[in-house]
């Protein structure tokens, strides 16, 4: 999944690159570089029992800690309110389990891969921008190394990547044609499993399992800057 992930990354970062040069005269191509905080959400065990551990704490949660998150994202405009472009993030943090007790894991980085349209209110030559922005991708959860609390072993928990969606809506302001800054708010909810959720019957089907999926979200405030060619 991650190799197409990448593929799909590759691809896309071509295809901005290539329609850069015939955009660029046009004044239609965006290059944003961004920091910010991340508060983020994991997963619960749901309809699996609590994880005893080595030292007979009970665990049922599982979630990235909050922290600082970089990213830098590409795009042009298709039309003058219209843009289609490519996100990246990452966000450095750690893994927390928590139960009868709260404990750290190990190290974690969480990496996002989204295609998005936004769309720009006002005129084009307007020094103030709000936007709104969906996009479509893939987040990557990194491998965590750790020691187990009592033998002191070395364990690795495995890196994973699952499809993810992202939601995002803020405001640019351009100081000159060409050079400006960009304040915002994104919601990544990234689906990791399904659980059952119990039985439901219906008179021409019958009985059976309905699913409660679960996601862990990605709530991003960030800032940065942004040149426009």
């Amino acid at each position: 999944m991650l190799r197409k992930v990448t593929g799909l990354v590759a691809f896309a970062l071509v295809v901005l690159m290539s329609a850069s040069a015939p955009l660029s005269a046009q004044g239609k191509v965006e290059a944003s570089f961004l920091v910010g905080w991340t508060f983020s959400d994991g997963v619960d065990v749901g309809d699996q029992p609590p994880i005893l551990s080595q030292d007979g704490e009970l665990f049922d949660r599982i979630d990235p800690d909050d922290s600082f998150k970089w990213g830098f994202m590409v795009g042009f405009n298709a039309t003058p309110n219209v843009e289609v472009g490519f996100q990246y993030g990452r966000q450095p943090t750690t893994l927390q389990a928590s139960g009868t007790t709260d404990r750290e894991i190990g190290d974690l980085s969480v990496t996002t891969y989204h295609g998005y349209v936004a769309y720009n209110f006002l005129e084009a030559e307007s020094k103030v921008r709000p936007y709104a922005l969906f996009g479509m991708g893939a987040t990557n959860f990194s491998s965590v190394d750790f020691v187990t609390s009592v033998t002191q072993q070395p364990r690795t928990i495995e890196g994973e990547t699952q499809f993810s969606t992202t939601i995002s809506a803020g405001v640019k302001f351009f100081a000159s044609p060409n050079v400006g800054a960009r304040f915002g708010v994104q919601w990544v909810p990234t689906y990791i499993k399904t659980d059952a959720g119990g039985w439901w019957c219906d008179p021409w089907f019958g009985c059976y399992v309905v699913g409660n999926s679960q996601y862990s979200s990605q709530w991003d405030l960030s800032g940065g800057v942004v040149f426009r060619f």
